[in-house]
């Protein structure tokens, strides 16, 4: 089997993320359509706006297909980075690539400097929530709300670095 590797993001990747985030979300959690707007104005802010010399996209593939993703990005708060898109496709689910993305990230945050990292989630996404609690992601703040026509719980986490 070829090895899975990460590049940076690149061309078709924007539509990609965009179409897998909504659909994936769709399926699996009931989110409306939304959901992806939200993604697409990420990207779109991301291509904009990028640092590239403390911000980085983390696209994984194998033999040319895609099959996830993750990124740091400025939080705007000095010595703040934001996690953001993380997410596995079914088909490569339990083969440790969550956890390759996560430290991933992770790692880059340190390198370009960062002192914390922080995410938002749902406490929906179960297998992820666990991959965050395991790697020492602490829960800052949790709160019910109504988003992408579900009421759902809105998580933030951090992990020092």
């Amino acid at each position: 089997m070829t090895e899975i590797t990460l590049r940076d993001i690149a061309a078709g990747d924007v539509a990609w993320l965009t179409r897998v985030h909504a659909e994936l979300y769709a399926e699996s959690d009931g989110f409306d359509a939304s959901f992806g707007p939200l993604v697409a104005q990420i990207l779109d802010d991301f291509q904009r706006d990028r640092d590239p010399s403390c911000e980085r996209a983390f696209i994984a593939e194998r033999g040319g297909t895609r099959l996830g993703s993750v990124f740091c990005v400025r939080s705007g708060a000095p010595g703040f980075a934001k996690l953001r898109l993380f997410v596995v496709l079914p088909e490569a689910r339990g083969q440790g690539l969550g956890r390759r993305l996560l430290e991933s990230c992770i790692g880059y945050a340190k390198c370009a400097g960062y002192r914390e990292l922080r995410l938002w989630t749902h406490a929906s996404h179960e297998a992820a929530c666990a991959l965050y609690r395991r790697r020492g992601f602490a829960l800052m703040a949790e709160k019910p709300v109504h988003n992408f026509g579900r009421d759902l719980i809105e998580q933030t986490r951090s992990l020092a670095l």
